[in-house]
């Protein structure tokens, strides 16, 4: 693909100061000057439960799935995705550097590989700023990330999808060359973290997987990595005591309670994603972990089948609230129509997207995450546990209320605005103020004076029914 810098005639008309404003742009976005600004690489805490930048301050990891955006978007398109994903408080987005070998191009029709083969990256050589900028489909990679950058937001790159793996189309070998051919690359770029895997249990392709992730860390040792399981599964399951595997993701996936009774599956937690947080949350040694891909928003449950319904924002908050307050270093959104950009009239949509992805990007719940964000970083964030003793006579389903405190707060989020009893005894604290928040509007409504010391009802404003969701806070 070839895009025109200047032609030569408008080139002889530009100024001398134009052309070399021009060129130190380009060269800068080329070797990641310009595009990083002043981020930096993220890393675990001390705790080993959450993430921090280098220099310590608490990052918390509010995600979206932006799968395909690297093979769907043009350059406006960019612009207008990073753009409303900034103002909305996202500082992370996951996609996905290949997705089908036998398709993978991008808006521009360039191809990522020669021949189909992993190991041999589409590459344009000897780029000349002359007349003209060669534009590949890695240069494309490279600009998203930096304009990312300059946003703020960190990009969380999955080398392959899954099903590239399991079909055999990468053997260990493709798989180095192609793990040190993107070490090498984005090493150098402060806004990247590593997604090995992508949807697919790690026991299908366990040996590429490894070397895949073994092998970025050996030439990378910069960011951070994990592994993108398939549904209702963890990296816990293959990959924890990996060398390379920084922090624990898991995928709760699109299932209501009603499906998720297969009796393939380890696990039958339909939609209780707060119960994956406790299992790796016990592991060791310790990680931080994140629900990587609940179900998103708009999408069918099940995602195949439009008879249920589908997921809205009220779910999408449950998710979240209850994964974090289960001791989650963040959380990853997703929408069924932006994940994948789909526009009207597409063919290879998949799971019956309602609306292009334009209109999607301003769903209910996209727009709500930002409360769950700034709610966690108002407060007390590396001293943060979970706290379930907190709660006494706790239900299932939509009547579970999950607790979460620090030194001097504790946060209690409960879904269908249910009367529930806290007990002020595991406290750290005595608490002398109480607010309830609202997750879909981030405000705050302050409770009358309240009995501080024992067992302490609480009821949340509105009736009981699911979707009446609020979070109790309690402050010293």
């Amino acid at each position: 693909m070839m895009y025109k810098c200047a032609t030569q005639g408008t080139m002889s008309r530009m100024t001398a100061a134009g052309n070399l404003k021009k060129l130190l742009v380009v060269a800068m976005l080329l070797i990641g000057i310009g595009g990083n600004g002043q981020m930096q690489p993220l890393k675990v805490s001390a705790n080993k439960r959450y993430f921090q930048t280098k220099d310590g301050k608490p990052f918390f990891w509010m995600g979206d799935t932006g799968w395909l955006l690297f093979v769907k978007c043009k350059r406006e398109d960019v612009t207008l995705y990073l753009d409303t994903r900034k103002k909305q408080g996202f500082n992370v987005v996951q996609a996905m550097l290949l997705h089908d070998f036998n398709n993978t191009k991008n808006a521009y029709g360039d191809w990522a590989l020669e021949n189909f083969d992993v190991s041999k990256p589409a590459i344009t050589k000897g780029n000349s700023f002359s007349d003209s900028l060669q534009y590949d489909y890695w240069d494309h990679v490279d600009y998203v990330v930096d304009e990312a950058a300059k946003r703020g937001i960190y990009m969380a790159l999955v080398p392959t999808w899954g099903s590239n793996v399991k079909s055999g189309k990468i053997n260990e070998q493709q798989a180095e060359v192609y793990a040190k051919f993107l070490a090498k690359r984005y090493k150098s770029k402060a806004n990247i973290i590593w997604l090995n895997g992508g949807d697919i249990p790690g026991k299908d392709g366990y040996a590429v997987w490894e070397k895949i992730g073994s092998t970025i860390k050996n030439f990378d040792n910069n960011h951070l990595m994990t592994f993108h399981p398939r549904g209702r599964t963890s990296s816990t399951d293959w990959f924890h005591q990996s060398l390379w595997l920084d922090f624990n993701m898991f995928q709760s996936g699109h299932k209501s309670y009603a499906q998720d009774t297969s009796s393939k599956e380890r696990r039958h937690f339909g939609e209780d994603n707060w119960k994956y947080i406790e299992e790796d949350y016990a592991m060791e040694p310790v990680k931080p972990t994140l629900d990587g891909e609940p179900s998103y928003e708009d999408i069918p449950y099940g995602l195949h089948d439009t008879a249920d319904g589908y997921w809205n924002a009220a779910d999408i908050r449950r998710y979240a609230y209850w994964s974090v307050f289960a001791g989650g270093a963040g959380f990853t959104y997703g929408h069924n129509a932006v994940m994948q950009y789909y526009n009207q009239g597409d063919k290879d949509a998949s799971f019956f997207p309602r609306q292009d992805w334009k209109t999607g990007l301003m769903a209910e719940a996209a727009g709500q995450m930002r409360h769950l964000k700034k709610l966690m970083e108002s407060y007390s964030y590396f001293d943060r546990m979970p706290a379930q003793e907190l709660v006494v006579e706790n239900g299932e389903k939509y009547e579970r209320v999950l607790a979460t405190k620090g030194k001097n707060f504790a946060l209690f989020y409960v879904y269908d605005g249910k009367e529930f009893k806290a007990n002020t005894r595991y406290l750290e604290f005595i608490a002398s103020k109480g607010n309830w928040f609202n997750p879909r509007t981030g405000t705050k409504e302050k409770i009358p004076a309240f009995k501080n010391k024992g067992v302490v009802s609480f009821n949340p404003p509105g009736e009981k029914q699911n979707g009446n969701d609020w979070v109790l806070i309690l402050e010293k």
